[in-house]
């Protein structure tokens, strides 16, 4: 079968090819029922540009770029595909980036692959989003960025958050709706500001339920299994134990998991555990964690659609919050009945 063309498209929707080419580039002086109509086109006949061909014929990039320390975690693996699913609908290519502070020269080999490609826009993910000489080196190559839970949002770049902090009151609170009155705490990455707004949403909770925040119960992590492993061996030795845990993501929630499994407590009735995030293995693991849905794959969607408008139209809406939802399995329960007696 010959391909779509974008003469088809103008052929069934009665207007001129240019007319067509302006709808999908998302330029401006096209009537809004013109708009309507070429769009309603395009979405019968499944039409789709080829967007190396579009860049010849134009000054615009229809090449993202998506930027993460880490692109093989559970996080990076959701935010790919909320990325490239928005970008597949619009006609955008997208490129899978990996940065690291770790090595001398990791600067100038970041400017050297963006002068080898031409990014119509960038989106950075945690901790990337927060780094002054990353931004730095965008600004300057006039790369557009938009940035995913940053630390803060200025003027300069879009960002797309949501309620980090709410978030995990909100679990907290649910926790202690159960009857707990001693929760573990296993903090995440310190280089994530998102680390630092869960962490203060757990405390705010704890203290409006007056309850002791125990410097002994909150414990490192660093997003990793390995550290919820080894923080949750640490928090359930000996016997007194906390009768929750919450880790500041699914990740070391598992790694808890793994910790109660291997100290034959059983989860939930002597132990409750909770996670952060809702990644795949929140799912998949026994019993299923409870967790907050951070809404990633939308988030990378919204995203796309920001760097996709025209500079006007991000500076019009600089940044977008996303709502979360507090999702609660078989991984936690009711506390014991001693811990309720405290």
């Amino acid at each position: 079968m010959k391909p779509l063309t974008l003469k088809d498209v103008a052929r069934q929707a009665g207007v001129s090819p240019k007319t067509v080419s302006r709808v999908i580039n998302g330029e401006a002086y096209v009537r809004p029922e013109v708009r309507a109509a070429v769009q309603k086109v395009v979405d019968e006949l499944g039409y789709r540009p080829n967007a190396f061909a579009r860049e010849l014929s134009s000054a615009r990039s229809f090449l993202l770029g998506l930027y993460f320390d880490d692109p093989a975690s559970a996080y990076a693996a959701d935010v790919q595909r909320g990325a490239l699913a928005r970008c597949r609908a619009l006609g955008y290519h997208l490129v899978v980036e990996q940065v690291t502070r770790d090595r001398p020269g990791w600067l100038a080999e970041c400017e050297a692959s963006l002068r080898s490609m031409r990014l119509g826009g960038a989106i950075l993910t945690p901790p990337l989003c927060d780094w002054p000489e990353l931004l730095d080196l965008f600004a300057r190559m006039e790369v557009a960025v938009v940035r995913i839970s940053p630390g803060d949002v200025d003027e300069h770049t879009a960002a797309v958050e949501m309620d980090e902090r709410g978030a995990a009151r909100e679990l907290t609170e649910a926790l202690i709706a159960l009857g707990h009155r001693d929760i573990g705490f296993i903090q995440g990455n310190p280089e994530h500001h998102a680390a630092a707004r869960r962490q203060e949403g757990f405390e705010a909770a704890m203290t409006a339920a007056g309850l002791a925040l125990r410097p002994e119960r909150t414990l490192p992590g660093d997003f990793t299994f390995r550290s919820g492993l080894a923080a949750g061996e640490t928090l359930l030795s000996g016997p007194d134990r906390p009768s929750a845990i919450f880790a500041a993501n699914d990740e070391m929630a598992l790694g808890v998991l793994v910790a109660a499994m291997r100290a034959g407590i059983v989860v939930p009735d002597q132990l409750s555990i909770a996670g952060f995030d809702d990644a795949a293995i929140a799912r998949m693991a026994w019993p299923p964690l409870s967790t907050v849905h951070q809404p990633h794959v939308e988030m990378a969607a919204a995203a796309v659609e920001l760097l996709t408008r025209p500079a006007e139209g991000r500076k019009a809406t600089p940044s977008l919050r996303l709502p979360h939802t507090l999702t609660l399995r078989d991984s936690t329960g009711p506390a014991p009945a001693s811990e309720t007696e405290r």
